[in-house]
């Protein structure tokens, strides 16, 4: 089994040690992913008993549902290039009462990870608040490593978005122009075959290969149904996401891959396909615990929700499994 440092691998630079850069630049024919979301440990026993404002005395039931989910992802067929948790992967707020707790319980029960399988990790507004301080930034960093940054898999650039800077940066207003900075020159020097362009961190060679496809994953949706549905809880604010969907278009973004809502949902709209996946642990609607499958050819992006009980029976639907041998 890989030990800590193997397993939950760092953003260095804004970029993801994971994969070894160069030789990830390049497409080298369809792959598939795990996106999942929302593990939430503590949530299940506050919602049945409707005072979700606390941090959750019992999580049991989300530490077993995390280890069939790592159960089955790892006797898939062929092998998933890595797994990405869409956020919340605790409930217990930051400097609360059973958040120690629940961070050491998740990571335990994400151990059982075959070691060739990385794991990205995207905050969420209960690991780093419903608004952000620079304090509880650091907090989610150190245990899980950077809340944005990049990296590339067969040829596919991967942006890991802050989604919580977006929705209430009121006390770390610096932290979101820091990554306002950057996303703006990952998008531009993706959106080129060859770029000279520097963030504030990576420098970039001129001659790098154009993505086969550009990849967002963030915690909060751009939207649940339709671009221009009223703000809620469980999107952002329609200005904000109005402003992303014309970035991520332009600089040709495919998909956005979120959590939050705990239910299925999401659309395509313009060419870009959001996508909001229901959740490892509590379910707030009819959908059943789970996770999805993401496969990615030379063409197109195709992603599916698997129960976790299917997962492990079945493992992936056939005509998925049939991309991949192309």
């Amino acid at each position: 089994m890989a030990g800590s440092d193997d397993l939950f691998l760092r953003a260095k630079h804004r970029t993801f040690s994971g994969f070894t850069e160069d030789a990830e630049r390049e497409w080298t024919g369809p792959f598939c992913f795990i996106q999942a979301a929302d593990p939430q440990l503590g949530l299940m026993k506050t919602w049945r008993e409707g005072d979700c404002s606390g941090g959750g005395d019992e999580w049991a039931e989300e530490v077993e549902l995390t280890k069939q989910a790592v159960k089955a992802v790892n006797q898939l067929r062929p092998k998933p290039r890595f797994m990405v948790l869409c956020g919340d992967l605790v409930h217990a707020m930051p400097d609360t009462p059973f958040r120690e707790g629940q961070e050491r319980d998740l990571k335990a029960a994400l151990k059982g990870t075959d070691p060739s399988i990385p794991l990205v990790f995207v905050s969420g507004n209960h690991d780093l608040g419903n608004t952000p301080t620079p304090s509880t930034v650091e907090q989610y960093c150190r245990a899980w490593g950077d809340d944005y940054f990049s990296f590339w898999v067969g040829g596919v650039l991967c942006l890991v978005l802050n989604s919580q800077l977006f929705y209430d940066a009121s006390a770390c207003p610096q932290l979101k122009e820091a990554q306002e900075t950057w996303l703006e020159a990952q998008l531009s020097e993706a959106s080129s075959s060859s770029s000279s362009t520097k963030s504030a961190t990576v420098s970039v060679s001129a001659q790098e290969p154009k993505p086969k496809h550009i990849l967002v994953f963030q915690h909060i949706p751009l939207y649940l149904r339709s671009p221009d549905e009223e703000d809620d809880y469980f999107n952002l604010q329609r200005v904000v996401r109005e402003n992303l969907m014309d970035r991520f278009k332009r600089a040709g973004v495919k998909a956005v891959f979120s959590g939050h809502y705990h239910r299925n949902a999401g659309g395509c709209h313009g060419g870009l396909d959001m996508v909001v996946s229901s959740a490892i642990g509590c379910q707030l609607g009819e959908d059943t615990h789970g996770v999805r499958v993401v496969v990615v050819t030379a063409d197109s992006i195709i992603h599916r929700y698997h129960s976790l009980e299917q997962l492990r029976d079945r493992g992936m639907d056939e005509d998925l499994r049939k991309l991949l041998q192309a």
